[in-house]
């Protein structure tokens, strides 16, 4: 697996230090592995037969020619780091008696030697996930697991977790990026959403509803229309539609804003007059 030693030097290693204190089950822990997570195996793709890391370096190496991804309860089989033995897929190597991850799901054929992340299997996911499972239940609504905060206190967006990022297009059920829930349900990249916001964009890419409390904000241009007044040619009432509230209103015509007599919110748009 590599030049500059053998297969059989990590196998002496190993009974070295098994001759001390440490428990031979923990040799080499968060001491191998890849960009994604600290292993001590290396995954053999039911796909194509290849060794990989992980499913994401397998991923990743075959985006740019016969791109093809692995089903993660696909893999039957992993390669021990430390005695390079191919094995049936399982925690302890067959050979050499270490834990190939700390962590181990042998529904999703997941390792991880980096316990503090708080893996979990969440059976209604169907997936591995993290963040420790009493901070986290599962939305059957929503189609995935959220933070306790949210619990009832959040506005279901059926499969939302089960759509692709507005903004970078990335599947959100199973990203390792962390998401944020919109105010309106819909769910997107905690970074994609910071770079929205610093492009002054404060609006749902799906449903344009307000993503935040923009109260300060709404007082702000009331201040400023009050102070801006229209000249006499542009007096005159037009309709609009906001898009928090769902609701029409006839309001005065002004070119900073046009607030919604409803719900106050300036997140508004034209529209015809309705019909009576």
């Amino acid at each position: 697996m590599g030049g500059g030693h053998f297969p059989g030097d990590e196998v002496v290693a190993h009974e070295a230090v098994c001759g001390g204190d440490v428990d031979p089950r923990d040799v080499g822990k968060l001491e191998h592995g890849c960009e994604h997570y600290r292993r001590r195996c290396k995954i053999v793709a039911p796909c194509c037969g290849q060794v990989f890391p992980c499913r994401h370096c397998h991923n990743e190496a075959t985006a740019s020619g016969d791109r093809h991804t692995i089903c993660r309860q696909d893999v039957e089989k992993v390669v021990c780091l430390l005695c390079d033995t191919e094995q049936l897929v399982s925690q302890v190597c067959v050979s050499c008696g270490v834990n190939m991850g700390e962590y181990f799901c042998d529904i999703c054929k997941f390792y991880d030697d980096d316990i503090e992340k708080g893996q979990y299997h969440c059976n209604d996911c169907g997936i591995c996930r993290i963040g420790g499972k009493e901070n986290f239940f599962h939305c059957v609504n929503c189609g995935s697991c959220y933070s306790v905060a949210l619990r009832d206190n959040h506005q279901c967006v059926e499969n939302s977790m089960r759509q692709n990022c507005p903004i970078c297009y990335e599947y959100l059920f199973d990203s390792l990026q962390e998401t944020r829930v919109l105010n309106c349900g819909h769910t997107m990249h905690m970074e994609c959403f910071s770079d929205m916001v610093q492009h002054n964009k404060y609006t749902c890419p799906i449903c344009s509803k307000t993503a935040l409390d923009m109260s300060r904000h709404w007082e702000a241009l009331d201040q400023e229309i009050e102070a801006t007044i229209m000249p006499h040619a542009y007096r005159y009432k037009i309709w609009v539609l906001c898009n928090d509230c769902n609701k029409v209103s006839e309001v005065n015509f002004h070119v900073i804003g046009h607030k919604c007599s409803h719900c106050n919110s300036y997140n508004t748009r034209s529209t015809s007059r309705p019909a009576d």
